[in-house]
C-alpha cells in the first residue's frame, strides 16, 4: 500500500466506481456491502466509501453537503493524460489541458496537466511529467 492513500467520502458509490473505472482505476480490493473500493491507477492508490454505509468521521456530512473536498485536490502522475481524456469524453473539465513549468529550485519541472471533478466535487489534477529543464530567471 502506498505511503498516502486518501480515502473520499461518496455520496453514489455506484456512479462514482463507475467514473473512476472509466479513468482507468482498478479495484485492489473492495467490500460492496459496506459501499468501499480501494483503487489504484499506476502507483497512486485511492479509497472511496460510500455514504451512509462507509466509516464516515464527520457523522452530519450528508450528500446535500457537495462539493466535498473544497479547496483541496489530487494531483495524480500518470505516463500520458491522453488515455484519462479519452475517457473523460463530453465531461467538463475544472482546468483544461495545459503545459506548465514550476520552479523547483535551480531547475523547472514541466507537466502536462488537466483537473476534472468527480460525481461529488473532489478535484482530480492528473499530472503527465515533461522533464525538466534550468530555471530561467
Amino acid at each position: 500500500m502506498a505511503a498516502l492513500v486518501p480515502e473520499l467520502t461518496v455520496s453514489d458509490f455506484p456512479a462514482s466506481l463507475a467514473f473512476y473505472r472509466r479513468l482507468g482505476w482498478q479495484v485492489i480490493y473492495d467490500r460492496p456491502e459496506d459501499d468501499f473500493a480501494c483503487l489504484r491507477l499506476g502507483e497512486a492508490e485511492l479509497m472511496i466509501d460510500g455514504l451512509p454505509f462507509g466509516r464516515t468521521f464527520d457523522p452530519t456530512l450528508t450528500a446535500a453537503d457537495r462539493p466535498f473536498g473544497r479547496g483541496m485536490n489530487l494531483e495524480i502522475t500518470v505516463p500520458s493524460v491522453a488515455p484519462l481524456l479519452a475517457g473523460l469524453e463530453g465531461e467538463a473539465l475544472h482546468l483544461p489541458v495545459e503545459e506548465k513549468w514550476y520552479r523547483a529550485g535551480d531547475r523547472d519541472l514541466g507537466v502536462r496537466q488537466f483537473v476534472v471533478a468527480d460525481p461529488d466535487g473532489y478535484l482530480l489534477r492528473f499530472s503527465e511529467p515533461l522533464g525538466s529543464r534550468p530555471y530561467a530567471l
